[in-house]
């Protein structure tokens, strides 16, 4: 019999946001493997766990820690914020699986943050979107640059993940500056900031101010397409529907 391994997205960070499946399966498991940052999430309910960890850019070994335990016989879990398969450990966890035929993995969704900080603004990815990450450790420059004009220019709304860090203080601000170039500085842009998580914040702004915004690694950005508009102070980017005004509504609609 194969040793399973879950890989699962706990969500944006509040307990209510985690899948039901999920929780159920870190109720049953005997150890969870994350980021610190993510172990600290979980809250009480998981306390009595094993909680093994490793630190940023150890992720490798983080991953290594699972197929670790789990020939030892535990039952065990790799925990990442969002979802595990959006810019998680699912794909590492796989191409490591490969030395270790004797396990077993499965992978469980999780809300991600881009659909987290949509909710919460409104329906900003409601038509044809993209993600880009705006971290160069894994991926060129040069590629993200391409990335972000192809985007504009297929007037896709875009979710903007890891805007910022210490190292790439000025990185928004030179994505805007590439998608100003093709787009209007009136182009409605929202940002969220601990998407489920104690301070979250919610702004919404244009694209022409939004590269002069203070964002970190816990911020997701949202740049409308051509389709977006604020609508009741929400970020909404229509579908294309022919709505119909309240006076052309007949009652048998209603």
């Amino acid at each position: 019999m194969k040793h399973k391994i879950y890989i699962v997205g706990i969500g944006p960070g509040a307990e209510e946001l985690m899948t039901k499946q999920v929780y159920e399966i870190l109720r049953d498991c005997d150890t969870i493997v994350g980021y610190p940052v993510y172990l600290n999430l979980l809250g009480e309910a998981f306390a009595e766990k094993e909680m093994l960890s490793t630190p940023m850019r150890k992720e490798q070994e983080r991953c290594l820690l699972c197929f670790q335990k789990a020939r030892e016989g535990k039952r065990v879990a790799l925990i990442c914020s969002g979802d595990a398969g959006v810019y998680g450990m699912a794909s590492l966890m796989y191409e490591l699986g490969e030395a270790y035929p004797d396990c077993e993995l499965a992978v469980l969704p999780g809300v991600t943050a881009a659909l987290g900080g949509a909710a919460l603004l409104g329906a900003p990815l409601n038509h044809d979107f993209c993600v880009i990450s705006l971290s160069d450790l894994l991926t060129p420059w040069e590629k993200i640059k391409a990335r972000l004009i192809a985007a504009a220019e297929g007037d896709f709304a875009i979710a903007i993940y890891n805007p910022a860090s210490h190292r790439r203080a000025d990185y928004l601000k030179r994505a805007c500056d590439i998608l100003l170039e093709r787009l209007p500085a009136e182009r409605p842009c929202g940002y969220v900031e601990n998407i489920g998580r104690e301070k979250e914040s919610i702004e919404i702004c244009t694209l022409g101010e939004l590269g002069e915004r203070r964002v970190n690694m816990f911020t997701t950005v949202f740049v409308g397409s051509s389709a977006t508009e604020v609508l009741g102070g929400h970020l909404v980017t229509r579908r294309g529907y022919e709505v119909k005004q309240r006076g052309e509504i007949n009652a048998r609609e209603v």
